[in-house]
């Protein structure tokens, strides 16, 4: 494996107490605008997303991307300073990490680390395949990942950031797809069902919908 700089990901999925929505909508936006430059202040890249009314387990994301996984502790305890974090609960965190794959013939940085613009949606779920598929020749699995990757050129319109858990968290992989459209996102997972890696799939869910939202009207919007 080449050597080459990597990153930490955390995938912070929170619930909102309902006490939250009796606060006044001044003290509601004048909360979000100090999570805001908490934000601003931090060292790290950060993204962030609604679920709101998407799922019954989260209410937004905050995707995380660092060089060191002290940093995630060092916002989150910002964060849980302010007044709005006393009002919110972590229902789901994933921790992964970059590296080059054995797989893809091309490298790509990742599109969240090489700053690209954020799209529309990101569906984020982890990954673990079965002890299985870790004892086949590494030729055989090549050989049906480039099955695996070919379906995924046929939609060019979704990005992927594959991210590796071994290790520093309970999955194998996080994986994140970014797309402007939730129908081709579809499209592509119901084709990849049918290749043969899908037979090496120990659990894929939860898988998550995350729409983008800014951090102001992302607070704001939870009632």
């Amino acid at each position: 494996m080449s050597e080459e700089k990597r990153t930490f990901f955390n995938f912070s999925f929170f619930k909102v107490d309902p006490k939250w929505r009796w606060m006044a909508d001044l003290a509601k936006e004048e909360s979000a605008k100090e999570v805001e430059q908490v934000i601003r202040n931090s060292n790290i890249k950060i993204r962030t997303y609604s679920t709101l009314g998407l799922r019954d387990d989260a209410e937004f994301l905050f995707w995380f991307a660092s060089e060191s996984i002290e940093d995630f502790q060092t916002v989150a305890s910002k964060i849980y300073s302010t007044v709005f974090g006393k009002y919110i609960i972590p229902s789901r965190v994933y921790v992964s990490s970059t590296r080059p794959s054995i797989y893809a013939k091309m490298g790509r940085v990742i599109s969240f680390v090489a700053g690209d613009e954020q799209k529309k949606y990101v569906i984020v779920y982890p990954f673990i395949k079965t002890r299985e598929w870790y004892l086949l020749p590494i030729e055989q699995r090549k050989k049906m990942m480039d099955e695996h990757i070919e379906v995924g050129h046929k939609y060019p319109q979704v990005l992927l950031n594959t991210t590796y858990s071994f290790g520093i968290h309970d999955e194998d992989f996080m994986l994140a797809f970014e797309t402007d459209d939730l129908h081709v996102f579809q499209d592509l997972i119901m084709d990849l069902r049918e290749t043969k890696v899908s037979l090496y799939v120990e659990r894929d869910t939860p898988m998550i919908v995350c729409v983008k939202k800014d951090i102001i009207p992302l607070i704001t919007s939870l009632g």
